[in-house]
Order: structure tokens, then sequence, then C-alpha cells
């Protein structure tokens, strides 16, 4: 696993608030780093409907537009250009997104 200062002084730069850690043609696992500023998760939406899963239990919240945020303690389904953000929790998280 890359260090801290790794993270901090030279992944900034990719303007992302995560790293790709493996990927398939239909599967992404995706890490956000804990030292991310919560400004740099913003409201979006994709291209293709998706299934996304926390890999380890944590204390981020997931949000859909006109809806309250909710725990990411089980697989949540978004459709295709549904508009939602992650709201930041205090360690990394890892999810395991599936597109369908």
């Amino acid at each position: 696993m890359l260090n801290n200062w790794v993270w901090a002084n030279l992944l900034p730069d990719i303007g992302k608030p995560y790293i790709n850690l493996e990927e398939t043609n239909d599967t992404i696992i995706r890490m956000f780093p804990s030292w991310v500023k919560p400004k740099k998760f913003k409201w979006h939406m994709d291209d293709e409907d998706r299934i996304i899963e926390a890999l380890y239990p944590n204390n981020w919240e997931f949000q859909l537009e006109d809806e309250l945020p909710v725990p990411l303690n089980k697989p949540i389904f978004i459709k295709k250009h549904q508009w939602h953000r992650l709201i930041k929790g205090t360690d990394s998280l890892y999810i395991k997104i599936t597109k369908k």
C-alpha cells in the first residue's frame, strides 16, 4: 500500500477523489482516501446503471437526489443518469462498483 506522503503529494494531480485499484469490463474496485477534502465529493451522474457496495464497514454515506443520505451498509442500485454523491467519512472508503 502506498504511504500517506505518496497519496498527498503525487496523486492529487489526477483530479479525481479516488483511485481505481482493480478494473474489469463490468466491475471496479475503487478507493477514496481519508485525506481527500469533503468538497471533492460533488453531485454527479453516470452513463450506466450501477450497483455500489462498500467492502469494509465505515461511516461514509451515500445520497440520491431528493433523498436523505443513507449508510453504505448494503448494496445500492443507481440508475443511469441519476444524480448522486458520496458523503465523506473519517476512514478511507473501498467500494465495489458493478456496471449493469
